[in-house]
């Protein structure tokens, strides 16, 4: 793997880091650490990489890599940088032929959207966006049991991010995480609804299987000053015909990574929280309530597949994130044999769900500001 972005004072580079190294699967070999030359040839060092393929900015290492023997250059682009930095070298690593793994949302805007879809079409390499709570064991048997009907058919969704680390003007400290992402020219039209809303967005879709039809968005900036939205709450209508409700919200004093979701079908209920993954809630009907555990009895195959220890031993955010990682690098790694990887591990998002991502917040921004407020995807 090669990275772009993720030296030195960047918090995400690391989760990146730590996710891709955990089962193995993965080497870091080359980076373009920062925009800055000396500070990615410092990170290099920090990380123990050949001098020669630490370089002063992603275009040098795409090109430079490209010209290195297969089984020694990158087979992958890893790109960590805020959300204006996604798109150019998503697209000339596509363009030069390697596969990439972006963090979201996808990109900048929805042009740029777009053109990524179709490289990733015309080129049939692999992509992945890393919405890491899709990688939970107890998520993806939530989604198995929506798709086996052990639940019915669904008729409603509530899905939940509430945070507080934005309650007051954090941009204003000297914060880098808080200063990019409530910059519009770093971060894009959205503020809170493109960081963590894009997230509830993508979790209700990947459980339920169904894909939001409209939308109907109340947005606020709370914090007098800041330039983006800081809180939203939402309607949705799917395209089965459920309902659903989405809040997002970075000033919701107390509150620290509180994603969480209810899914109701005609038969069951299903409830799971971010905050104690191990866990998912089953509320039957016409039984008592049942709660599954992480590895302990009979789960579905795709929760088995992305359960690493035995039960009782907690499985968090990395390993989460690992599982994007290690899906995406056994898909890499049957390409480079000529093979395919079982299905169990093809399962990642892709750039198709980074559109989804983008067109919701597109569509979210849109309503926020209009007095029509329905507005379809």
């Amino acid at each position: 793997m090669g990275m772009v972005g993720g030296g030195r004072g960047a918090f995400i580079g690391g989760v990146h880091r730590m996710a891709a190294a955990l089962d193995g699967e993965i080497e870091l070999v080359c980076g373009a650490f920062s925009s800055d030359p000396e500070k990615s040839r410092l990170s290099g060092e920090d990380f123990c990489l050949n001098p020669k393929r630490v370089y002063g900015s992603f275009r040098e290492m795409i090109l430079k890599e490209k010209k290195l023997p297969e089984g020694t250059r990158m087979d992958f682009v890893s790109i960590v940088t805020p959300n204006h930095m996604h798109y150019a070298p998503a697209r000339m690593a596509l363009e030069n032929g390697f596969h990439v793994v972006c963090d979201k949302p996808l990109c900048f805007n929805m042009k740029e959207a777009l053109h990524l879809q179709k490289l990733v079409e015309e080129t049939g390499l692999l992509f992945a966006l890393t919405h890491n709570y899709t990688g939970y064991p107890m998520v993806k048997q939530a989604r198995a049991m929506v798709k086996n009907g052990d639940i019915g058919q669904i008729r409603k969704i509530v899905v939940e991010y509430p945070q507080g680390w934005l309650t007051t003007k954090v941009e204003d400290t000297g914060s880098k995480q808080a200063g990019w992402r409530t910059n519009p020219k770093q971060s894009g039209i959205a503020g809170a609804m493109g960081d963590i809303g894009t997230h509830a967005e993508n979790l209700a879709e990947y459980i339920s299987g169904l894909k939001i039809k409209e939308l109907c968005a109340d947005i606020s900036t709370f914090v007098e000053g800041r330039l983006l939205d800081d809180d939203g709450n939402v309607l949705l209508r799917f395209d089965n015909g459920a309902k659903g409700i989405l809040h997002a919200s970075q000033i919701s004093a107390g509150e620290e990574n509180n994603l969480n979701i209810r899914i109701y079908g005609t038969k069951a209920g299903l409830q799971w929280f971010q905050m104690e993954p191990n866990s998912l809630y089953v509320k039957w009907l016409d039984k008592s309530m049942e709660v599954m555990r992480t590895g302990i009895g009979k789960l579905y195959p795709e929760s088995t597949a992305h359960t690493r220890i035995p039960g009782g031993h907690p499985e968090g955010y990395l390993e989460a994130f690992a599982s994007i990682y290690r899906n995406f690098a056994l898909c890499v790694r049957a390409r480079l044999d000529g093979t395919e990887a079982p299905a169990v591990y093809q399962d990642f998002p892709s750039v198709h769900d980074g559109v989804r991502g983008m067109r919701f917040i597109e569509k979210v921004i849109a309503s926020g500001r209009s007095k029509q407020k329905w507005v379809g995807i």
